[in-house]
C-alpha cells in the first residue's frame, strides 16, 4: 500500500498516536478521523480493501477527496487508522472457576483467549489481515494486543524474543485459519467445503490415498482447525517452559 499524497511513517504515528493538530487552513473543521476511518471500514467490510481510496471514503461521507486531505495525508494513513479502529482492545479471559489444581496456566487461559478475540476480529473485518502484514506503525490497540501476549508469558522462563515469536506465532495461526475462512465465503466452513470438493474423488481412488480416505470417512462434519492448532501451539509452549523451569 502507497499513499496517494506524499505521507509517510511519521504522518501514520501522529495520526495513530497523536497530537492531532488541527487544519490551520479552509472552513472550521465538521470531520474527525475516526469518522473518516469509519467510512473506510464501511467499504472494506463490504467490498474488501482494495475498492477503499480516498475518493470512495470522501463520497460516503458527501466530502470532497481534497477536505479529506486536510485530515488524512493519503491511502496509507487512512488504511492504518482502519486497522486501529476496526482492532478492539484486548481483553482479560473470564476467571476459571474450576478447582485451583484442574487449572491451566494463567499464561495459557490469557493466550487462548487473545487469539480467539483477535481470531474473531478478523472474522469481523475479513480485510484486515492483507493491513496488517510487513513492517509498519502499529497503533495503541494493535500493540496493545502484542503487549498483553507478551506480558502473559512473563515469569516462564522464556526469553523477550520468545516472547515475541509467540506473539507472531499466534497471530500466523489465526491470520491463516481466517484467510481459508475468507476463501470459503461468507457462512461456509473450510474444512466441510474441501470435504464436500473432493471427499468423493479421494474415496473413489482410496488405493491410491487410504490414510486420506480413512481420514477423511472420520470427519465429524465440524470444523476444529483454529482451536487444534491454537491447542497445540500452546502445549509446544508449555513444554519449552517447563524444559526450561527443569
Amino acid at each position: 500500500m502507497s499513499s496517494t499524497s506524499g505521507g509517510g511513517a511519521g504522518d501514520t504515528a501522529r495520526l495513530l498516536w497523536g497530537p492531532h493538530q488541527k487544519p490551520t487552513r479552509g472552513p472550521k473543521p465538521a470531520l474527525s478521523l475516526e469518522r473518516i476511518a469509519r467510512a473506510g471500514i464501511e467499504i472494506a467490510d463490504a467490498e474488501g480493501l482494495g475498492a477503499v481510496s480516498m475518493q470512495r471514503v470522501a463520497g460516503l461521507l458527501d466530502y470532497t477527496k481534497m477536505s479529506l486531505y486536510r485530515y488524512v495525508p493519503g491511502k496509507a494513513e487512512l488504511v492504518a487508522l482502519m486497522v486501529e479502529t476496526a482492532i478492539d482492545e484486548p481483553t482479560r479471559a473470564a476467571p476459571a472457576t474450576r478447582a485451583e489444581e484442574d487449572q491451566p496456566p494463567v499464561w495459557r487461559t490469557e493466550l487462548h483467549a487473545l487469539a480467539c478475540q483477535l481470531a474473531a476480529t478478523f472474522g469481523a473485518h475479513p480485510w484486515l489481515p492483507d493491513a496488517t502484514v510487513g513492517p509498519r506503525i502499529l497503533g495503541p490497540k494493535e500493540l496493545g494486543w502484542l503487549e498483553r501476549v507478551v506480558a502473559a508469558l512473563d515469569g516462564t522462563g522464556l526469553t523477550g524474543p520468545e516472547r515475541m515469536d509467540s506473539a507472531v506465532l499466534l497471530a500466523g495461526h489465526v491470520r491463516s485459519i481466517t484467510e481459508q475462512a475468507r476463501a470459503a465465503g461468507p457462512g461456509r466452513a473450510p474444512e466441510s467445503e474441501l470435504l464436500a470438493l473432493l471427499g468423493g474423488l479421494v474415496q473413489e481412488h482410496a488405493d491410491r490415498f487410504p490414510a486420506l480416505a480413512a481420514a477423511m470417512t472420520a470427519q465429524d462434519g465440524r470444523d476444529q482447525a483454529l482451536e487444534f492448532g491454537l491447542e497445540r501451539i500452546l502445549d509446544g509452549l508449555a513444554a519449552l517452559i517447563a524444559r526450561r523451569s527443569g
